[in-house]
């Protein structure tokens, strides 16, 4: 049982930034995959980036160019930076982690931007 936790969320500008942070309960050595998901109200949860054990990223077109997935694992932790943020990035983010074929998420953290 892998349990995640997010933090960082908040209330930031369009143009500002953020940085997302999820904590694994394990050594994020043994996690082939980790990535972060976000939901906005009324739509399917997305996709946003996705980092493995290599170090190989892929990101969602959208975020392209303004946010980065990486990962520490000394401390556990998977992070996203959020440059130029948009109102359209509000939603909640949410952390996911792949070990063996089973899926874990992190409860979520809130994610505002305003124009």
């Amino acid at each position: 049982q892998v349990q995640l936790v997010e933090s960082g969320g908040g209330l930031v500008q369009a143009g500002g930034s953020l940085r997302l942070s999820c904590a694994a309960s394990e050594s994020t050595i043994s996690i082939p995959f980790m990535g972060w998901y976000r939901q906005a109200p009324g739509k399917p949860r997305d996709v946003v980036a996705l980092i493995n054990s290599a170090g190989l990223t892929n990101y969602a077109d959208s975020v392209k160019g303004r946010f980065t997935i990486s990962r520490d694992n000394a401390k556990n932790t998977v992070y996203l930076q959020m440059n130029t943020l948009k109102p359209e990035d509000t939603a909640v983010y949410y952390c996911k982690a792949v070990v063996r074929s089973r899926e874990y998420w992190g409860q979520g953290t809130q994610v505002t931007v305003s124009s």
